[in-house]
């Protein structure tokens, strides 16, 4: 661009009027962003299909509710007026067995009847022993009396009630369940029972655990940081291939190993009871504790990286000029040097907190039944409870409290930025 407009008339000739050289440059400017965008486009297609796309998916699945909209559409018909406080009348029995019977095969049954069973626990059976039964043929009223003679808990309202509020494709059901709400029989949201709220309390766990673990990792690496950012180039590069030595080592092996170090008879316990401070081992595994020393080892490097990136950037010269000016060293430090690193602090523990809200595996392996986080249940309604929706709602709910503190973050960020 420089060189541009050092010989303008390499783009218009000379002579040319003022508004047909600006017209000459705009064309060179404008192709230069093509240029430059055609180069980022391939990221872009990277980031839209390995990103952008399965997280609108999981958006998308956790309002999704296909399975009875798609095997109940006489029913759901048949049901249309329906009071939905007692059991309902003859057709509607007559058009759940025809919808049964134009089921492709049993999967699609069980698909059905899974979904049921979350609402209505013994769903389940209900729907595939009216599969089996198949085929009724008779009135409505016979093929009523057939269902009831096959389980008399077909004349109870709780399961039609549940085909008759899941009758839509769209439900926000899902998320109302990942906070702990829930739709009654007629549509009206409200709390569930006490005994069966369970996410609210889970979600504060995992807050709590990723709060407990970030502030650890900013003790440990903060002044770890400090002391790198004050070596010279080789010894700090040194120990720095240290600090990233964790990154180049599978998770796995690093909770196996904790699991060695931390079990009762491990070296831990060992080393401690061979010093003479413990007379018994110590409960490290399988436990809150477990949990928090294996999640810091495996995040500290991520809360030292920001912090010695931006201690690498403050002048020495302005700790030493504090206490020049009769400010005692550690009030220097404190009042002059930590202000400065506020950046690291806050995008480290952002790093770190977000990371960890996100673990699985290490909580899995190391903690207790109350130590799980929510990735933990994701990981259980996808693989064993076989229910998407479900796992999706969760996933959306860890996606939108990451997007709140990233936001937030953000704000004080800004705020820092025009304060100082």
């Amino acid at each position: 661009m420089q060189a541009t407009l050092a010989h303008p008339h390499a783009i218009a000739p000379e002579g040319s009027p003022p508004g047909a050289l600006r017209q000459a440059l705009a064309r060179a400017e404008s192709r230069r962003k093509w240029r430059a965008f055609a180069l980022t486009l391939p990221l872009l297609v990277f980031l839209l299909i390995t990103l952008l796309v399965p997280i609108a998916a999981l958006l998308q699945r956790a309002v999704e509710n296909p399975e009875i909209a798609n095997a109940l559409p006489a029913t759901m018909h048949a049901l249309d007026g329906w009071n939905r406080k007692d059991a309902p009348g003859a057709s509607a029995y007559a058009a759940l067995v025809q919808d049964l019977a134009r089921l492709p095969d049993s999967s699609d049954a069980g698909a059905l009847a899974r979904r049921l069973n979350t609402e209505v626990p013994g769903a389940r059976s209900l729907i595939m022993g009216a599969y089996r039964a198949l085929p009724m043929e008779g009135t409505p009223e016979a093929i009523r009396a057939q269902l009831l003679d096959k389980d008399p808990r077909w004349a109870e309202a709780p399961l039609w009630q549940a085909i008759a509020k899941n009758g839509a494709r769209w439900t926000p059901d899902y998320l109302l369940a990942s906070v702990d709400l829930q739709r009654d029989a007629l549509g009206h949201v409200e709390r569930m029972p006490e005994e069966q709220r369970a996410f609210g309390g889970i979600l504060l766990r995992t807050f709590h655990i990723s709060l407990v673990i970030t502030l650890v990792c900013l003790l440990l690496g903060y002044p770890l940081a400090w002391w790198l950012a004050t070596l010279s180039a080789r010894p700090a590069n040194v120990l720095m291939i240290l600090v990233l030595v964790p990154f180049w080592t599978s998770i796995l092996v690093r909770v196996a190993a904790w699991i060695v170090l931390l079990q009762s008879e491990g070296l831990v316990n060992r080393g401690l009871m061979g010093l003479g401070l413990i007379e018994q081992p110590l409960a490290l595994l399988f436990n809150r504790t477990g949990v928090v020393i294996a999640m810091v080892h495996i995040l500290l490097p991520f809360m030292i990286l920001p912090l010695y990136s931006v201690m690498k950037s403050v002048p020495p010269t302005y700790l030493r000029a504090a206490v020049s000016l009769g400010s005692s060293p550690v009030a220097a430090f404190f009042r002059v040097y930590v202000p400065q690193t506020y950046p690291g602090i806050g995008a480290g523990a952002l790093l770190v907190f977000i990371l960890a809200i996100g673990y699985y595996v290490t909580p899995a392996l190391l903690g207790g039944a109350d130590d799980q986080m929510l990735s933990y249940y994701i990981a259980r309604y996808t693989n064993v409870e076989v229910n998407w929706g479900m796992a999706c709602a969760l996933g959306a709910l860890l996606l939108a409290a990451t997007l709140v503190l990233y936001g937030v973050y953000r704000r004080f960020g800004k705020a820092e930025l025009s304060l100082g």
